[in-house]
């Protein structure tokens, strides 16, 4: 059993940052990978970025890549999303998952990540 809590979202405008914090308890943190994916008002949830067991490895969807960072702090239990010059593009509610099958190999889709955070709400102002 894995909980994930999500923390740091907030409203920030256009080209504004926000680091956002995962803090997971239950099975050993430092054995699988972890992925942050987002959903905005009517539209379906989407990948964001994933790491993997160690820290050593991360995949950023296309949309992110060069604006965030995703890293982790396995003696802290904790992952993290650091986020720069963030659009309007990006409001969405945020949630981190634990994908525990996996040590490497960042998967995209949420079906293969078996624990959810409740969510964070990003709302960037134009």
């Amino acid at each position: 059993q894995v909980s994930p809590v999500e923390s740091g979202g907030g409203l920030v405008q256009a080209g504004g940052s926000l680091r956002l914090s995962c803090e997971a308890s239950g099975r050993i943190f430092s054995s699988y990978v972890m992925g942050w994916f987002r959903q905005a008002p009517g539209k379906e949830r989407e990948f964001v970025a994933g790491i993997n067991y160690s820290g050593a490895s991360a995949f950023y969807a296309d949309s992110v890549k060069g604006r965030f960072t995703i890293s982790r702090e396995n003696g802290k239990n904790a992952a993290y999303l650091e986020m720069n010059n963030l659009q309007p593009e990006d409001t969405a509610v945020y949630y981190c998952a634990a994908d525990t099958g996996r040590r490497n190999g960042v998967r995209t889709v949420g079906y293969a990540y078996d624990y959810w955070g409740q969510g964070t709400q990003v709302t960037v102002s134009s």
